[in-house]
């Protein structure tokens, strides 16, 4: 298989819209490992629990659509190529959990955020410009956006019901995976980013996460 650095633009372009579309369309990517929660029990839920819990895995699919994004258009202008191997391969681990929140939506009957596409489109923007600023300053985008991902999964566990363990198991699967790539990127190099880009990053999430716990 060829190395990245050795596609052609055209080449890569094609292959930035195929990961798109297989990001945003569901059903279009597959996971390499089983879905935490399958071997729990489906819970007994009413209509507002399952909204509930609905808008809650909508909001962490969309994260992982905007991880994946993100991931790849840091790997688009990282300098080095160890650094864009190390994005290209956590955006490869997220995969799954993409997969597991595609998965819970459907048994709850609901589906993925409508918002998909643009969510995608603005994280591949930010990542490219992470990319583009240093691969210190890339690893540190990584960092903080793990952090953040962290704080919001570890508030999700707190608002799901009791008894549903399919959920519950799947955030705490993620909860691990995302704290390793979050722990990787600081050791790596990643630089502490200035408090107003965390915030914005902050102000951002907030708003994604109002607009996509309904759509």
């Amino acid at each position: 298989m060829s190395r990245p650095d050795e596609h052609s633009l055209v080449d890569r372009l094609l292959i930035g819209f195929d990961e798109a579309l297989r990001t945003c369309v569901p059903g279009s990517s597959h996971a390499e490992r089983e879905s935490p929660g399958q071997a729990q029990p489906e819970p007994e839920l009413d209509g507002s629990q399952a909204r509930h819990i609905a808008g809650l895995m909508r909001i962490n699919h969309t994260g992982e659509v905007c991880a994946q994004a993100l991931y790849r258009g840091q790997a688009a202008t990282a300098r080095l190529g160890d650094v864009r191997e190390a994005m290209e391969e956590a955006a490869a681990e997220e995969i799954d959990h993409l997969v597991w929140c595609e998965q819970r939506l459907d048994a709850l009957g609901s589906r993925p955020s409508l918002f998909n596409p643009l969510w995608y489109g603005m994280s591949f923007g930010l990542g490219a410009i992470a990319g583009i600023a240093g691969d210190r300053w890339s690893l540190g985008f990584v960092a903080e956006t793990e952090k953040q991902v962290c704080e919001h999964l570890e508030d999700h566990l707190q608002k799901l019901p009791e008894d549903d363990h399919k959920s519950r198991a799947i955030l705490e699967q993620m909860l691990i995976d995302e704290e390793k790539h979050g722990t990787a990127a600081k050791q790596a190099g990643g630089a502490d980013l200035p408090e107003p880009v965390r915030g914005a990053m902050t102000a951002m999430a907030q708003v994604m996460k109002k607009v996509t716990y309904r759509l």
